[in-house]
């Protein structure tokens, strides 16, 4: 029998989106595949309840090593591992998934295909790496954060960089080349209407069909999630929370974007353009 992960709780947050951090990485800017001049202080690594989770309670590594490790090697908590069984209908489109709010709130529904995520790229594409998370502002998205730092810090990843309140722009997080959207696109927001998860992956684009498919197969025959045994980050303050070699860190949502906007357009030259008294 599948068990449930998460409590779920209503979500207003409803705002716009963008991103910064002020933590370096150890990625160089030359590393970096993207030849848009985002800040250079952003990096990706490429990238019922009868039954009890099993908890395997892990260390940090005690020494670096050049091939990938296991999740054991970037945390110091514990990592259960928690039944559940496939759910129907979670067939993976344009580098994710968009359904009605109330399937997303199901028991296990959003935990699922972002296990199945993980158990579709290679282990090198994310362990000890750093995934970017944000999404509109929608409704589900706080609750559904939670859940994707979770089973990314089961998974082995090294650092999540969320935008406050979990917000974010899809172009930031393209930009920072890699991660996961909460965004329906286009469609209504709300309890009785819609969301979507989406996946860029190591250069910033929509994740490939290859990628797609192969969480879509894995979705079917899905039989445990891993999820730290952490505590809910507060997504309404700046600043870094560490668990051993794992950290997340709530970053500005507009800052650096509006600094990358301005090194991509000429503010000033626009700015004179609209002022002028012939401008229609």
């Amino acid at each position: 029998m599948a068990s449930s992960l998460f409590p779920l709780k209503p979500d207003t947050a409803v705002a716009a989106a963008f991103v910064r951090s002020r933590t370096p990485t150890a990625t160089p800017p030359s590393a970096l595949p993207r030849s848009l001049p985002f800040p250079h202080h952003i990096s990706v690594a490429p990238l019922g309840h009868r039954h009890r989770p099993r908890l395997v309670v892990v260390k940090p590594a005690a020494a670096a090593s050049s091939s990938p490790l296991s999740a054991a090697a970037y945390a110091s908590f514990a990592i259960k591992s928690v039944p559940t069984k496939a759910i129907e209908g979670q067939k993976t489109g344009t580098s994710g998934l968009r359904k009605k709010v109330k399937a997303f709130m199901q028991e296990n529904y959003l935990a699922n295909w972002i296990q199945a995520l993980f158990n579709s790229l290679p282990p090198e594409d994310y362990k000890g790496g750093l995934l970017v998370l944000g999404g509109d502002g929608r409704y589900f998205n706080r609750e559904a954060a939670q859940i994707i730092i979770k089973i990314a810090a089961g998974n082995g990843v090294g650092k999540i960089l969320v935008g406050k309140d979990g917000i974010l722009s899809t172009p930031a997080v393209s930009a920072a080349n890699g991660g996961f959207i909460m965004s329906a696109s286009h469609n209504p927001g709300g309890p009785d209407y819609d969301w979507g998860i989406k996946f860029n992956y190591s250069s910033g684009q929509p994740a490939p069909e290859s990628i797609t498919d192969k969480i879509y197969g894995n979705t079917l025959s899905i039989s445990e999630i891993k999820v730290a045994d952490i505590p809910d980050i507060d997504l309404s303050s700046h600043g870094v929370t560490s668990f051993g070699h794992f950290s997340v860190e709530v970053v500005d949502p507009v800052a650096d974007y509006i600094e990358l906007m301005e090194r991509v357009f000429d503010f000033e030259l626009i700015r004179s353009l609209l002022s002028r008294s012939d401008f229609r």
